[in-house]
């Protein structure tokens, strides 16, 4: 994993998807960064709901999504230059649906773009990783529903969604975590607090 000329650690992306300050989402990413510096690492905070980012595709963009000369629009080239200088990303956000919420996801369809995060072989129009810089992916989410709902049930669709059909696709030798805490609706303070722990002592060991 490439390092910082500057402060010689790594740089990771932190997307932030929740639109309460006071969530426990919004604890997590702060703990998450916590670890990162603590780590000698740099974090670079995209609080989507802050931004006020527009997870629409616009039709404009859709027309010209796979053409070869496609350019992002102004207000995500910004986006699109911290995606590709991350050496790791982190996305934190809470599961709504058993799914990411939808400015996350409107985030990904708008950021991770032809000729930044894939390019499309013109011949067997297979899709080929473009993210050469990411070397690492941590999801830290949580979930009302109960692990075995989740896990057996649902068989984890978030997890199998980012993991195998973005990270997967976008990136090469991509190190990638999960931490979830289940059955968020009836955990205790002491149970939320010690996941908060848990995230800050993950990223602290980076």
């Amino acid at each position: 994993m490439a390092q910082d000329p500057v402060t010689g650690g790594r740089r990771f992306l932190v997307v932030h998807a929740h639109p309460l300050a006071d969530s426990l989402a919004a604890a997590l990413r702060d703990a998450a960064i916590d670890g990162i510096v603590t780590a000698g690492h740099e974090a670079d905070l995209v609080d989507l709901y802050a931004d006020g980012f527009d997870p629409c595709l616009s039709g404009r963009e859709r027309a010209v999504f796979a053409k070869p000369d496609y350019e992002p629009p102004p207000e995500i080239a910004g986006y699109c230059g911290r995606l590709a200088s991350a050496d790791g990303l982190v996305l934190v956000f809470p599961q709504w649906w058993f799914g990411m919420p939808a400015i996350l996801k409107g985030f990904i369809d708008r950021v991770f773009v032809p000729g930044l995060a894939f390019a499309v072989d013109p011949g067997t129009r297979a899709l080929e990783p473009r993210l050469a810089r990411l070397r690492s992916c941590h999801v830290v989410t949580t979930t009302n529903s109960s692990w075995r709902i989740t896990e057996l049930y649902m068989r984890n669709p978030v997890r199998r969604q980012i993991r195998n059909g973005i990270v997967g696709i976008c990136g090469e030798r991509v190190t990638f975590r999960m931490l979830s805490m289940y059955g968020l609706d009836r955990a205790t303070r002491e149970q939320c607090e010690g996941f908060i722990t848990k995230v800050r002592r993950e990223f602290s060991g980076l």
